[in-house]
C-alpha cells in the first residue's frame, strides 16, 4: 500500500505542475502577440528539426554492416624463391587486432583525438558547440575550424559515408556515431579507427603509417614516434613532409604534454620523447623495382582473372589480399637487365628498341622480361613495351642471346 501511495503521490504532482504550465501558456498566449510569435517559432524550429532528423536518419548507411566490414588489402606478389616482390595496392594497408597494438599508441590517439572515447556514446556534445564555435570564429578566413568528432565519428566518416566537408554530413555522422556506439564495442571501434584512419604515404592504418614513416613495426616503435602517428590524422599531408619538420615537432610534443595530463605518461616520460629528434625514414619505393616489365603482365592476367575492385569479388586485384607465387627470379632479372643495358649501349647507343626475355626450358616459365627504348642508368626510367610470347619475339623456348661479352 505504502508503494502505491508514493505512486499516486508522484503522479498527483507531476498533474499539478502540466496544469499550472498549461494555464501560463494559455494566459500568455491570449494577452502577449510577442509570446504568440515567439512560441509559434519555436513550435515551426521542433517541427523543422524533427523533418531534418527524420530525412537523415532515412539516408544513413547501416551501422550493422560493420560487423561483417573487411578492410581492403593489398594483393602481394612473390618470386620464384618465396620473396616478396611486389605489391598491387592503390593504398597501404596492414590489418591489426586490438590485442596487437601497444597501448601507448592507444594512449597517444586517444590524447590527440577523444579524451572522452571511453565515457561517451559517440558524440562528444561539449567538443562539438566548441567546433561550432571555432567554425563561427575563422568563418571567412582561410583557418580550417577544428574538427570536433570523436573516434567514432571519424569512423562514420573514413567507412560509411565520405570526406565532404559540409554541414549535412556532420550531422549524418553524429547520428551515425550514436548507432555505431550501439552495434560495436569500444575496443572494435578502437580497432577499426586505428586499421583504417589515412595517415599520409599512401599509407591508412597504423601499421602501415609505422613502416612508411619509420621503416619498422608499430610494436617496434618508441614514445616519440607514437606520438608523431597521433598527429597525422589532422593534417597527415603536412606533418610528414621535411620542410615541415619543425611544425610536426611541436604537435608532436602537444600530443606528448596532453598524455602527462591525462596521466597517461610522467612528465620525465614526456620530456625524454620532447628530446628525440622526428627520425623519418625516406619515402621509398616498391621492394623490388626491376621487373616492371614482368609485374604488368603479372596485373593484367590477375584482372582478368579476379577483377579490380571490392565489387568485383572478395579475390579482387586492389582489395582481396591475394597472394601470389611467380616464376619471377630475381637473380636472373638482375642479369638480364645489367646484360641488356651494357650490350645495347655497345652495339646500338642506347637508341633502339630492343627486348630480352628468358623462358625455362623445363617448365616453360618466364623467369624474367626486358622491353623499351631510352635507356638510361636508372632501370626505372626505361619506357615499356611489353612482350608476353615467345613466338613475338622471334626465338624458340630455352634459347638464349648474348648482348654483352
Amino acid at each position: 500500500m505504502a508503494e502505491v501511495s508514493r505512486f499516486d503521490g508522484v503522479r498527483a504532482r507531476l498533474g499539478g505542475a502540466w496544469a499550472g504550465f498549461r494555464d501560463w501558456f494559455l494566459r500568455n498566449w491570449r494577452e502577449r502577440r510577442w509570446f504568440r510569435w515567439l512560441a509559434s517559432l519555436a513550435g515551426a524550429g521542433f517541427v523543422a528539426l524533427l523533418a531534418l532528423w527524420l530525412w537523415l536518419s532515412s539516408n544513413l548507411p547501416d551501422a550493422e554492416s560493420l560487423l561483417e566490414y573487411e578492410t581492403p588489402l593489398p594483393t602481394v606478389v612473390r618470386g620464384v624463391d618465396g620473396g616478396i616482390v611486389h605489391s598491387y595496392a592503390r593504398e597501404r594497408r596492414v590489418q591489426l587486432q586490438y590485442g596487437d597494438f601497444p597501448p601507448q599508441l592507444i594512449e597517444a590517439f586517444l590524447a590527440a583525438e577523444d579524451k572522452t572515447f571511453f565515457t561517451h556514446g559517440g558524440v562528444d556534445f561539449l567538443g562539438t558547440m566548441g567546433a561550432v564555435l571555432d567554425y563561427a570564429r575563422k568563418a571567412g578566413s582561410d583557418e580550417r575550424a577544428v574538427g570536433g568528432s570523436t573516434i567514432t565519428q571519424q569512423v562514420a566518416k573514413n567507412v560509411l559515408l565520405t570526406n565532404e566537408y559540409s554541414v549535412t554530413r556532420k550531422l549524418k555522422e553524429m547520428l551515425l556515431a550514436r548507432r555505431i556506439e550501439g552495434v560495436l564495442t569500444k575496443p572494435e571501434i578502437l580497432t577499426l579507427y586505428l586499421n583504417e584512419i589515412p595517415l599520409g604515404r599512401r599509407s591508412f592504418g597504423v601499421q602501415a603509417a609505422s613502416r612508411a614513416y619509420f621503416d619498422k613495426d608499430v610494436d617496434q616503435l618508441a614514445l616519440h614516434e607514437f606520438a608523431f602517428l597521433a598527429i597525422l590524422p589532422k593534417a597527415p599531408e603536412r606533418y610528414g613532409r621535411k620542410k615541415n619538420e619543425g611544425m610536426a615537432i611541436a604537435r608532436r610534443n602537444f600530443v606528448l604534454d596532453q598524455m602527462v595530463a591525462n596521466e597517461f605518461i610522467t612528465p620525465a616520460q614526456a620530456s625524454a620523447a620532447k628530446a628525440m629528434p622526428l627520425g623519418l625514414a625516406t619515402e621509398r619505393a616498391e621492394r623490388y623495382a626491376d621487373a616492371g616489365y614482368f609485374l604488368e603482365e603479372v596485373r593484367r592476367q590477375l584482372l582478368a582473372r579476379y577483377g579490380e575492385k571490392a565489387e568485383d569479388g572478395p579475390n579482387s586485384v586492389y582489395a582481396g589480399g591475394l597472394w601470389v607465387r611467380t616464376s619471377l627470379d630475381t637473380e636472373y632479372q638482375d642479369a638480364a637487365r645489367d646484360a641488356l643495358r651494357k650490350g645495347l649501349l655497345r652495339y646500338a647507343g642506347g637508341k633502339a628498341w630492343k627486348t630480352l626475355a628468358y623462358l625455362d626450358p623445363d617448365a616453360g616459365d618466364l623467369t624474367q622480361q626486358l622491353a623499351g627504348s631510352n635507356l638510361g642508368i636508372r632501370y626505372k626510367d626505361w619506357r615499356i613495351g611489353v612482350i608476353t610470347k615467345a613466338g613475338e619475339i622471334g626465338f624458340a623456348d630455352g634459347k638464349t642471346y648474348p648482348l654483352s661479352g
